[in-house]
């Protein structure tokens, strides 16, 4: 039976674009914190945790640890992977290992699929864009998985028989859908269609207008609905259970129950989820219960024997079809009930305006550039996936008419942007949620500003007033934001970046921090032909010149800049570019630093206009995550100070708080708020030594609990976590050192002491590799008689048992 019976589940993994157009970089969230961004922690709770999840027994403690997705069906948005490859090199690589796994486990069927580009919704776009978002999603697979892939994920597997088309024409062997968007069915031969409830269990081939065909296949939309909303993954048990309830013994032939849902359900958001998969996977394995396939398999093994038409114009997330991404249909986030979504149409309506504009621009003048316009589009992403200057040149050798100038490939390049960010603002969360003024909607608002600042000087002027006068056609639910103009105008332009505002973040972050004759800053490089930094008790001076760059259009700039520090503060700058006057630089370095030297600080500050005007800027205009480290910078060496005080405020007033305790008289709050400060810090810091003080440790936990001081649990943790992954990380670089070990395991006895929930995640993966590699060869030390290797085994195994581990499962047999 089970050999007739197969498991699949699929995770759709993705999430809204968060990079600054400006950057090509995601800044600094607060909203996410501790974490740095979105992204940084969704990668923490779910994309990492589903590399190496656990499988626990009966106690609770970790007996094997393995790769979800070697045993599912998975895909993830290029722009996600695109993120991950750089912020999370290691996450990316295991996800990458897992689909080569895969392809050993399943005849040669690896358990990736693509994506289509940009989460772009296919039924709403024009041929043109459903082609190039096609073929990126396809590039991008092969870029990173050095295969072809079998099939394509559609965003919101929003459907329609020309993107199934554009699918089949390059390839695609199947696509997933949800069960509602089948229409009809019939076995192949039939005459009669059957007008029901699809079976599921099965494939189905669609036959396309052109003659090709693509096979499909519908989730159990049930059981795909009761994960992702209940409580299936509560345990692995749990939700082995309900996956083999979906088969029937009424079925004839082989049953497929698969299931299709976000990936994020499985640990972001749901806590665990990854690991009650893991779980329930394991159980149905191991039990041969049924047999665990991704789709590409099955196909080979059971091609389909029905056929099946869709319902065009559908998604697995609107009850409308794909209205909630074009009116307002009633599909909401449900948290607002007296907003309404009316703004979705007339936003694209604007950007399909804008995007038709900029299409003629694009086709004008790329025709004295580019062979084929459109081709040179749908090859860009050659040069997307590899951002330097020889593979762009590269590029433009094959798609060029002719040798361009240097200039013609700045507007080439600029002209290929444009049409990139043309594409981004369709990302289809820039309709889902509620709002207009929501931060998807901004953003996708904010990749049609780029696209119009780069079209600027190359194709026809005028083009964002008009847009701009559409988007005041859409109305914000937030009275205060207006209407899409207000929005451009607030949110937007303000974050609009050119080359001389990059000038001003070097020049400001350069009273800090010292850059290289060639530094980079995001998706710039700034070469420093001259440059020099005066730094006193109470002020600091910078002036210089500077090249910059844009590594993606290649347009650059000489400029001066001067910038001045006075207190701890006060911050004024000037960046000007470069004029005719080669002597107008060494003048102004002259008599600004004659000023500075002098301590003529209100001469600097008219200097300043002097030379620049009104090219000043302020610590304001630096990027978000250069202000914060500048601003923390500041805030720490004022509040060094004051932390000492607090701490010194509740040692010296400690023992009259505990008589006042005796006595049974109301504590006054005074101390409270230097007690909570105090004890955090102290907390941390004796926690993190370099040689942990038991003794030290334990007093400041019965200080917390005596004073019933609330502990700063989120960032404590983190930062405690962090020297615990550090000390793991030293370990498995340096295993034979086995007072190391003794040390790790020791302060974790000690953190189990404090009221904290620490995540293992990463120092028990540490763990887990030397117990497959390292401890097989102590056991071999111990046989051959070697002395120390007896010790560093019994330290080794009692740290495995601190770290919650199944010694008998995870580690080899003796």
């Amino acid at each position: 039976m089970a050999q007739e019976r197969y498991i699949c589940v699929h995770g759709h993994f993705y999430q809204p674009p968060r990079e600054n157009p400006w950057l090509e970089a995601v800044e600094i969230q607060d909203s996410a914190a501790p974490y740095h961004d979105w992204n940084e922690r969704i990668t923490a709770e779910c994309y990492a945790s589903n590399s190496a999840s656990r499988v626990l027994d009966g106690e609770g403690r970790v007996m094997d640890i393995v790769s979800n997705y070697a045993k599912m069906s998975f895909n993830f948005g290029p722009t996600v992977l695109s993120w991950m490859e750089h912020g999370a090199p290691d996450v990316y690589q295991a996800i990458l290992d897992a689909d080569r796994q895969s392809l050993e486990w399943r005849s040669g069927h690896g358990a990736a699929i693509a994506q289509v580009y940009n989460h772009i919704i296919m039924p709403l776009a024009n041929r043109r864009d459903k082609v190039t978002s096609v073929t990126w999603g396809l590039k991008d697979f092969e870029y990173r998985f050095k295969r072809k892939p079998e099939a394509m994920w559609l965003a919101e597997t929003a459907v329609d028989l020309e993107s199934l088309e554009i699918m089949a024409e390059q390839g695609m062997k199947y696509a997933i859908l949800a069960p509602h968007q089948a229409a009809r069915y019939r076995r192949i031969g039939d005459p009669d269609w059957i007008e029901a409830a699809v079976d599921p269990s099965r494939p189905y081939r669609c036959t396309l207008p052109s003659g090709r065909s693509i096979d499909l296949f519908f989730y159990d939309g049930p059981i795909s609905q009761a994960i992702a909303f209940q409580n299936l993954l509560s345990s692995g048990d749990v939700l082995a259970d309900r996956l083999m309830g979906g088969f029937s013994d009424d079925r004839e032939g082989p049953q497929l129950m698969h299931i299709a849902t976000d990936g994020e359900t499985y640990g972001h958001h749901q806590k665990f989820g990854d690991m009650a998969l893991a779980s329930a996977l394991a159980k149905i394995e191991s039990n041969d219960m049924a047999r665990i396939t991704n789709y590409g398999e099955f196909l080979e093994l059971h091609p389909p024997t029905w056929e099946a038409e869709i319902h065009e114009r559908t998604s697995w997330s609107c009850a409308h079809g794909v209205e909630r991404w074009n009116s307002d249909c009633g599909c909401n986030s449900g948290g607002h009930g007296d907003w309404n979504q009316q703004w979705r149409a007339p936003l694209r309506a604007a950007l399909d305006w804008l995007r038709d504009r900029l299409a003629v621009g694009f086709e004008q003048k790329g025709a004295s550039f580019f062979k084929n316009p459109w081709q040179a589009r749908d090859a860009y992403i050659e040069v997307i996936l590899d951002r330097s200057m020889e593979n762009a040149e590269r590029f433009l050798a094959a798609h060029s008419l002719r040798p361009l100038d240097a200039g013609e490939k700045i507007a080439a390049l600029k002209l290929l942007e444009m049409q990139r960010h043309a594409l981004l603002m369709y990302t289809s969360c820039g309709w889902f949620f509620d709002e207009l003024s929501g931060l998807e909607t901004v953003q996708v608002i904010e990749y049609a500003s780029r696209a119009i600042q780069l079209s600027q000087g190359i194709v026809e002027q005028g083009v964002e007033e008009a847009f701009l006068k559409r988007l005041q056609t859409a109305k914000c639910n937030v009275k205060e934001h207006e209407d899409g103009a207000w929005i451009y105008r607030n949110f937007v332009l303000p974050t609009r970046l050119d080359l001389v505002k990059v000038g001003a973040h070097y020049a400001f972050s350069s009273l800090f921090e010292e850059y290289e004759e060639h530094a980079n800053i995001f998706c710039y490089a700034v070469g420093k032909e001259d440059y020099r930094r005066i730094i006193t008790d109470d002020a600091s001076i910078a002036m210089g010149r500077i090249h910059i760059a844009s590594e993606i259009t290649e347009e650059s700039q000489t400029m001066t800049f001067c910038v001045v520090r006075i207190g701890s503060h006060d911050f004024k700058g000037g960046v000007l570019p470069v004029g005719q006057d080669p002597e107008a630089y060494n003048r102004m370095k002259e008599e600004m630093s004659t000023a500075f030297d002098k301590g003529l600080y209100t001469e600097l500050i008219l200097l300043m206009d002097k030379h620049f005007g009104t090219h000043s800027y302020s610590l304001s205009n630096l990027f978000w995550d250069e202000r914060r480290k500048i601003i923390n910078l500041i805030v720490k060496e004022n509040m060094a100070q004051s932390l000492e005080n607090y701490e010194s405020l509740y040692e010296h007033g400690r023992p009259l708080m505990e008589f006042i305790q005796d006595t049974g008289m109301p504590m006054p709050k005074v101390f409270f708020v230097a007690a909570e400060p105090a004890l955090n810090d102290l907390l941390k810091n004796a926690l993190t030594q370099e040689v942990v003080d038991e003794d030290a440790v334990h007093r400041i936990i019965d200080q917390i609990r005596k004073w019933q001081v609330q502990i700063d649990v989120t960032n404590t943790e983190y930062f405690i976590r962090e020297h615990m992954e550090e000390l793991t990380h030293t370990m498995v670089e340096d295993p034979h050192n086995v007072e190391l070990i003794a040390k790790i395991d020791k302060l974790m006895g000690l953190i189990r002491s404090v009221p904290l929930d620490i995540v293992l995640w990463k120092v028990q993966n540490d763990y887990y590799v030397l117990a497959k590699t390292v401890y097989p060869e102590y056991l071999k030390r111990e046989r051959d008689g070697e002395a120390g290797a007896a010790i560093w085994l019994e330290a080794f195994r009692k740290l495995g048992e601190t770290f919650r581990f199944n010694l008998g499962a995870v580690l080899p047999a003796e």
